[in-house]
Parts: C-alpha cells; structure tokens; sequence
C-alpha cells in the first residue's frame, strides 16, 4: 500500500504544475498548446519518476515522500522566461536502513521509469499531426530526464547505482542513450 500525506500531494502538485508551466514558457512562449503538452509528457516525466523511487524505498519498509524546493521552483520559473529551461523541482526523501543494493534499487527505478516512458510515447510519433509532436516531446524528455540522472555524480540516481553495482548501471546508461539517441533521429 502506498503511504502519503496531504503535505506530499500538495507539494507534488505545486511542483507538477510549476514544472509543466517552466516548461511551457522555455519551450513553447506559453501557450495553450504548450502547457497541455508539458503538463502531460515534461510533467507526468518528472512525477512519475519521483514516484518510482518512492514506491520502491517503501517497498523496502522506508518512509518516503516527495518534498518540493521551493527556491528551485522559483528559480525555475524565472529562468525560463529567460529562455533557459532547468529543473530541480525537489527529491523524494526516504528515511530508514537501505542496504547499497536497496538504495540502487530505488535510485534506478527512476530512470528505468522514464526509459518505460519513452517507449509509451513512442507509437505516438507514426500518428502524425500534435500526435507526432506529444510522441515526439515524450520520447525526447524521458530518455532526456532518465540519462541526466545516471550522471554518477552527487545526489543524482547514477552515483548510486554505480555504487551498487557497475554491470547494472552500464546497462542502463546504454539502453538510456541509445533510446536518447533515437529520441534525437524522430
């Protein structure tokens, strides 16, 4: 059974919205169009991979819930009527006793979640018209957002799953950039 609270889904939706709307604005100058696209492929991205790692580390006994930063959101925002997009919206933080290979068990379902995704959008890009564009948009941030957080360093997913076990995260970094790469070519 998941375990929330009323904080962590508000939180989490001030971020999914703010997200979404940073993205709209970087992306497509805030239009109508834009914030459906992003709130349903940058967005659903972004939530859902959140919710990975939370559904595993409580899988393992933890508590974990999603808390919002709420200087990055801020910053996000500004930013992106500067044409810049970068997000940091916040973390799942997870309390309790994880072995190293329980913690890159959580930090991969992140990634792993995105790759899903990306392949979910994919069928999206042969319908043509803002079909094509939302399959186009969903492949591209998903392997986007899975290949970011294998980078091995600091708090981000690949430094964990590297520390957990190398074969592992090699697998995944491969997969993660040849979907990248295919994201590139559609």
């Amino acid at each position: 059974m998941v375990r929330t609270s009323s904080t962590e889904i508000k939180e989490l939706t001030i971020a999914w919205l703010a997200i979404s709307f940073a993205f709209a604005v970087g992306f497509f100058g805030f239009t109508f169009q834009g914030m459906l696209m992003s709130f349903f492929t940058i967005g659903a991205a972004f939530v859902l991979h959140e919710l990975a790692h939370k559904l595993v580390a409580q899988s393992y006994g933890c508590w974990a819930e999603f808390r919002m930063d709420a200087t990055m959101l801020i910053f996000m925002i500004i930013i992106a009527f500067m044409g810049v997009v970068f997000a940091a919206p916040g973390a799942v933080m997870i309390y309790g006793f994880v072995t190293r290979e329980q913690n890159g068990k959580i930090s991969l379902a992140g990634p792993l979640t995105n790759v899903a995704l990306a392949a979910a959008f994919f069928p999206l890009v042969f319908l043509g018209g803002i079909l094509y564009e939302i399959g186009k948009l969903g492949v591209w941030i998903n392997s986007w957002i899975a290949l970011f957080n294998l980078i091995p360093f600091g708090p981000l997913d690949g430094r964990k799953i590297l520390a957990w076990d190398k074969g592992v995260y090699l697998i995944a970094l491969t997969i993660t950039a040849s979907v990248f790469l295919l994201s590139m070519l559609i």
